[in-house]
């Protein structure tokens, strides 16, 4: 039987590096994006929103899903926006693999589960999600797991990224990077604040192996072993890019205060919001041990980055 790859949220800066890994892999491999935001429909390109019952018909095949639907920035929506995209695209997209006889899903969860804290987390750490973003993901979570359990022989692989970065990221290492060369960064209240990460070629390939693997339920923080303080982020970027630029430190409370007076001026169209102060504050202590035991990673933060910029020609990371 033919082998298919459907990507649901493919048409994002994961499911573009997923494509183009599978693509490179597997060339007798059917890759479909299924994405509301693909703007030219065709044989494997398709628009749909995972809020609606997917009716998409397809041939007999061996499928593959990768569930990366979701929309994730936060703060940013609605609250009521979270769960619906989040928790009814979850229902659909399994209410679909249910249909057409999909035994495999793969689904992007979120390190948001386990909430704000500096507590160091591993899988075993017990959630604690304090947005809805979280709450969303945890619930979408316990719907895959529900799918893989109603029936025999399916398998269900839950990751839980951490920032993820690398070539077209358009976020906050991307900022960073601009940020850096052009002497605008300074610390948000502390320099030991711990981010979570992992490099978009260790994550995709990571992903396409854990469809692959037997095991009936996997779940992983897909992060470094250890989570990398931000200034050994800002120190190993700036000897990537080779800026020499001095950087500073907000001192919190002034930031705490800016955040605030800033603040009023959100509903106006400045795109400021307070809670994003914040977040920059709060270590993501996420234990990348599990996954380096089985899944060990092909890319340090150093050569990540040294391939991101080999990757953009050897100028500006964007």
């Amino acid at each position: 039987m033919a082998k298919r790859v459907l990507i649901f949220g493919g048409a994002g800066f994961i499911g573009r590096h997923l494509q183009k890994f599978i693509e490179g892999i597997e060339p007798n491999t059917e890759v479909h994006i299924l994405d509301i935001a693909v703007a030219v429909e065709d044989a494997t390109h398709h628009c749909l929103d995972v809020r609606k019952p997917i009716m998409l018909e397809l041939a007999p095949a061996e499928t593959v899903i990768y569930n990366l639907a979701a929309i994730h920035k936060t703060p940013g929506h609605p609250d009521h926006d979270y769960f619906e995209v989040n928790i009814l695209g979850a229902q659909n997209v399994c209410d679909f693999a249910d249909r057409i006889g999909a035994n495999v899903i793969l689904f992007s969860s979120s390190i948001a589960p386990y909430g704000a804290s500096e507590d160091l987390k591993t899988e075993e750490s017990l959630p604690k999600p304090n947005t809805p973003y979280g709450i969303s993901k945890l619930v979408a979570e316990h719907m895959h797991r529900t799918w893989q359990a109603s029936q025999a022989g399916r398998r269900l692989a839950i990751i839980r990224p951490g920032i993820v970065f690398g070539q077209g990221e358009g976020g906050n290492f991307t900022r960073l990077a601009k940020a850096l060369q052009k002497g605008l960064f300074a610390y948000a209240g502390r320099r030991d604040t711990k981010k979570a990460g992992i490099y978009v070629k260790d994550l995709v390939r990571i992903m396409d192996l854990m469809t692959k693997s037997n095991r009936p339920v996997q779940l992983y923080n897909c992060c470094f072993q250890a989570p990398p303080t931000i200034e050994e982020i800002v120190e190993t970027m700036k000897a990537v890019q080779g800026v020499n630029r001095r950087t500073f430190l907000i001192p919190a409370l002034v930031l705490q205060a800016m955040a605030k007076v800033l603040g009023l001026f959100n509903s106006v169209g400045l795109g400021f919001h307070p809670d994003r102060v914040k977040k920059l504050m709060v270590s993501t202590q996420i234990s990348g041990a599990k996954l380096a035991q089985d899944y060990p990673l092909q890319y340090d933060l150093k050569s990540a980055l040294e391939d991101w910029k080999f990757d953009c020609g050897g100028g500006d990371m964007r």
